[in-house]
């Protein structure tokens, strides 16, 4: 009798322990896009954070300069041979006079969380000029802007941080790093931990510069060629 009982008390208490560490850890993610977006937040105007709908993605929206961005952080563990990496996703929607895709990848290594480079079918040659390890990809055989004026940039893929600018006729992107998980606790426990990375406020603001004056480019091109 006194076995059953103890077996149960273990089990209540088990139960307990279980449940405060599924309450703590549901915790910790409601706050997690305040942390790691609370030195940003003030770049974009009604400024709204919170995670995303799948594991480890947060997303901060608001306006810049009238503008609509949508600023995503992701966790992407699908990289072989590669710590895991915390990217910043960049994004500014709205409709460009353009009539395919363009992705700018530095140095792709198979599939990613953020992003269908590895699905557009046509492998395009980079200008001379462009960084040595920048694949270009596109949905259409040809490029849908002048490299020349795409070149003008890139500048952000030519930093260490630098990953992706895609170019489409929704909108425009851009991919930078923010963080590497910590080597000796992904080696042994395979947790991808990015000791407290937050967004930084000048990183964001000279990502999302970039991408309007792209925008502006690629407008002011297109009524110059009506």
């Amino acid at each position: 009798m006194w076995q059953t009982i103890l077996g149960l008390l273990l089990a209540v208490l088990l139960a307990l322990l279980l449940v405060r560490h599924f309450l703590r850890a549901e915790a910790a993610r409601r706050a997690e896009p305040e942390r790691l977006f609370r030195e940003a937040m003030p770049v974009l105007d009604n400024a709204s954070a919170k995670a995303g709908e799948t594991a480890g993605t947060y997303l901060l929206t608001g306006t810049y300069r009238g503008h609509e961005l949508r600023v995503t952080a992701l966790a992407d563990t699908l990289a072989v041979r590669k710590l895991p990496g915390l990217w910043l996703m960049i994004t500014l929607p709205g409709p460009l006079p353009i009539s395919a895709t363009l992705d700018l990848m530095m140095r792709p290594a198979g599939p990613t969380s953020f992003s269908n480079f590895d699905l557009l079918p046509f492998t395009l040659e980079a200008p001379s000029g462009f960084p040595a390890h920048l694949v270009v990809r596109s949905d259409k055989p040809e490029p849908p802007l002048p490299f020349d004026l795409v070149a003008r940039h890139i500048g952000p893929l030519e930093d260490r941080r630098g990953k992706e600018l895609l170019i489409t006729p929704k909108g425009l992107r851009l991919v930078l790093l923010l963080a590497e998980a910590d080597r000796a606790r992904y080696g042994v426990f395979r947790q991808a931990d990015f000791g407290g990375a937050t967004v930084n406020p000048q990183m964001l603001s000279q990502g999302i510069e970039r991408l309007l004056d792209l925008r502006q480019d690629i407008l002011t091109w297109h009524d110059q060629q009506s």
